[in-house]
C-alpha cells in the first residue's frame, strides 16, 4: 500500500493532524500520541504556551509571566496577541 504525503501543503497536513486528534477518544490516548509525536522539549513548550494563555488571562503581567515561567517577552507576547484577537476563549 502507497500513502502519499503531502509535505507541499501545511494547511492540509494541520488539517489532518487536527482529525486525528479529535479521534483519540481518551486522555491516555492523547498522552500516548502527544508523547509519541512530540520531543520532551515540544511536549514543554506547548504546556508553557498554555501556561502562558492561562495567567495572562488571570490578568498577571507579561514580564511576571515570563519571569516565572522562564521564557522569552517575546513568547509571551505573541500569546496575548492571540488573546487580543480572540483566541483561546475556551482556556
Amino acid at each position: 500500500m502507497k500513502i502519499l504525503l503531502n509535505s507541499n501543503n501545511k494547511e492540509k497536513n494541520l488539517e489532518d493532524l487536527v482529525n486525528f486528534i479529535s479521534r483519540l477518544k481518551t486522555k491516555d490516548e492523547i498522552n500516548t500520541f502527544l508523547h509519541g509525536i512530540l520531543t520532551p522539549k515540544e511536549l514543554e513548550e506547548i504546556s508553557n504556551r498554555l501556561l502562558i494563555v492561562k495567567m495572562l488571562k488571570r490578568g498577571i503581567p507579561q514580564q511576571e509571566v515570563s519571569k516565572t515561567i522562564q521564557v522569552g517577552v517575546a513568547t509571551v507576547t505573541r500569546g496575548a496577541r492571540e488573546i487580543q484577537k480572540g483566541n483561546f476563549k475556551n482556556v
